[in-house]
């Protein structure tokens, strides 16, 4: 006979890698049953991590067979996205559970380059993604993401997103031709933006990345004040000017309410292909600073390379077109940390425990 409180604790003693609290405590371990000796479970994560599930699931098998009495064990490991709505009475947006907005507040940092690479780091994952470039007079991921054409309408009320490497896609871009300037004050830009967020019929997204465009103006304003965003994500080099504008992005979203879930520092330090040395063009350390200071997450730094600007131009981002470089694993490995963080924005469940369902032989 299996002694249940052996097995609960030996599972317990398994942390998320991620995390590194465990999946009991956390009640993400669900439909634990015990049939004789056979063992079965499923493990419910709150953010995508199709890379992970394998070892997860060989680390929980490996507990619990070890205890005594146990025979045959079978353990699921999945995802299951849910909505976190950053501010009462913000309803979601049809399709749509989780809205991170991407802003730098000074333009020339890499945030569009950020934002896509995030998006696509998010959808290897196995999460379903949008991507939305809100810069309505200088769009740019319809050439980052390789993306073309003109959006459907199947009722003739709505837009069909484009797709793009497993990503939906919706730009300004993609309504106008490429040297048509947006010669449109404030008011129109920001009713442009909102016609493009909501008449398109995102199709059942875990996350839809907005691509801010920079600065702290109307647009941005509206933007942050009108929609249900999750979350934001500053973009910044280590220079003290790009600095100061970013401080005005994190104002600018804390007075509206909206949670800042991390830092990316882009161009922290450029590595010379030939010779390997380390250089910090831009300065050194600026962002850590930034975020110690304003006590945000430090999601990570980027090197200054040329293979990612040549990928991005191409029209396929670092993170399809080199997936094992060490860019990739950085964008990778930022864009977990924010799926993490809107996970945890949810209700917490540390003090229960899953129920056990017990068969006895017959």
């Amino acid at each position: 006979m299996i002694d249940q409180a052996t097995l609960l604790a030996a599972l317990q003693a398994v942390p998320d890698p991620n995390t590194g609290r465990d999946f009991v405590t956390g009640r993400q371990l669900k439909n634990l049953r015990v049939d004789g000796a056979d063992v079965s479970f499923e493990v419910e994560l709150g953010y995508p991590a199709q890379s992970q599930v394998a070892a997860i699931g060989q680390a929980l098998v490996r507990a619990a067979r070890a205890v005594a009495g146990v025979g045959n064990v079978s353990a699921h490991v999945g995802s299951k996205i849910v909505a976190h709505a950053a501010r009462r009475g913000a309803a979601l947006l049809p399709g749509v559970r989780n809205l991170v907005a991407v802003a730098s507040g000074k333009g020339g940092v890499g945030k569009s380059t950020t934002a896509a690479n995030l998006a696509l780091a998010l959808a290897a994952e196995g999460a379903r993604v949008g991507l939305l470039d809100a810069d309505i007079y200088g769009p740019s991921q319809p050439m980052m993401m390789g993306a073309s054409g003109r959006p459907e309408s199947l009722d003739g009320q709505s837009m069909e997103p484009l797709r793009a490497h497993g990503v939906q896609l919706m730009s300004i871009g993609f309504l106008v031709d490429d040297d048509q300037p947006m010669i449109w004050r404030g008011p129109m830009a920001s009713q442009a933006l909102d016609q493009l967020l909501r008449q398109t019929r995102w199709d059942d997204v875990d996350y839809l990345i907005v691509d801010m465009p920079p600065g702290t103006g109307d647009i941005q304003l509206s933007l942050s004040q009108r929609v249900p965003i999750t979350g934001a994500v500053i973009v910044t080099t280590p220079q003290d000017i790009a600095l100061l504008d970013a401080k005005k992005a994190v104002g600018m979203f804390e007075k509206v309410n909206v949670p800042i879930l991390g830092l990316v520092e882009n161009m922290a330090m450029h590595v010379c292909s030939r010779c390997g040395h380390v250089e910090h063009v831009f300065g050194a350390g600026g962002g850590q600073k930034m975020a110690a200071q304003y006590g945000i997450d430090y999601l990570g730094a980027l090197p200054l390379d040329i293979s990612i600007r040549e990928q991005t131009d191409a029209g396929n981002p670092t993170v399809v077109a080199a997936p094992d470089s060490e860019a990739a694993r950085i964008y990778k490995a930022m864009a977990r940390q924010i799926a993490i963080r809107i996970s945890m924005q949810a209700q917490d469940y540390s003090a229960k425990f899953p129920t056990i369902t017990v068969s006895r032989d017959t």
